[in-house]
């Protein structure tokens, strides 16, 4: 396996178990535990889908795309000629952005939001939720990663890079655990926290379509998406799609086929994106 594979697998491992430490002994919300091994199945389930299906599409896409375009000269950063360090994080910024507006889209457009519901069904939020998405929409976002990775002629370690930090922000910012509020404070005003992103996952359509962000939370300052909290006491919200509450929706099969099937009536929610959040 590749070393740089190796590396993230093993950043990943590390951070799932010290934020799984941290919500097991001190949980946010003390409801979370309820029927979690259920919930545990198919979302780690759902990972390992999404991990053997790429491993033979998209699995190397941003690498591959990053040593194509860099063999070219190709891209907006090499055309700078600027120090290797500072092109590394304008890659890494240049890709959050646009991992940003992949996240909005996915809110934005049916059919991409019949593969992203699949991520917020899930009527808990925990670090399981970081992996539970439908495995083709992994793969259509490797491919549109990939592209970017063009655009922006970004080196592959800056891709490397990147990749670690979206998986371990999202481990972080699904974590059932609260920071002091200073701290919450401060640390939001440049990157997402799990009380920010909590927002997202409200049962509420227009909080759902609120803080898209993934690792820096200027984005949904700039686009005007930006949600300081829920309504409802973050406590105790309703989690998830109030119209995918039934067993079906939760099991593995029923997560697979979601995006293939008829949506329910929302009575008075609104449809993803509408909110113009």
């Amino acid at each position: 396996m590749d070393q740089t594979v190796l590396f993230r697998l093993a950043v990943f491992a590390t951070l799932l178990l010290v934020m799984g430490t941290w919500e097991a002994i001190l949980p946010y919300r003390r409801g979370e535990g309820q029927a979690r091994a259920g919930r545990w199945l198919t979302n780690f389930a759902l990972m390992i889908c999404g991990a053997a299906l790429s491993r033979f599409t998209t699995g190397a896409a941003m690498i591959i795309a990053a040593s194509y375009a860099q063999a070219r000269g190709w891209g907006l950063l090499p055309l700078l000629h600027l120090p290797a360090p500072v092109a590394v994080l304008l890659a890494i910024i240049g890709l959050d952005c646009a991992v940003y507006w992949q996240h909005r889209f996915t809110h934005m457009f049916d059919v991409l939001w019949r593969f992203h519901r699949v991520h917020h069904v899930d009527p808990g939020f925990d670090i399981s939720t970081a992996v539970r998405f439908h495995p083709l929409e992994i793969a259509i976002s490797a491919a549109y990663k990939a592209c970017f990775v063009v655009i922006l002629g970004a080196d592959a370690w800056a891709v490397v890079i990147y990749e670690t930090l979206l998986s371990s922000f999202a481990v972080f910012n699904h974590g059932n655990v609260q920071l002091p509020r200073l701290l919450d404070q401060a640390l939001r005003g440049l990157f997402v926290t799990p009380n920010m992103h909590r927002v997202h996952h409200s049962a509420v359509m227009d909080e759902t379509n609120s803080n898209y962000g993934n690792i820096l939370s200027v984005w949904d300052r700039v686009f005007a998406s930006y949600r300081e909290k829920t309504r409802e006491d973050d406590r105790d919200m309703m989690i998830g799609l109030i119209e995918f509450r039934d067993s079906e929706s939760q099991s593995l099969a029923g997560s697979l086929f979601l995006p293939f099937r008829r949506e329910p009536a929302r009575g008075n929610q609104q449809e993803p994106g509408k909110s113009g959040s």
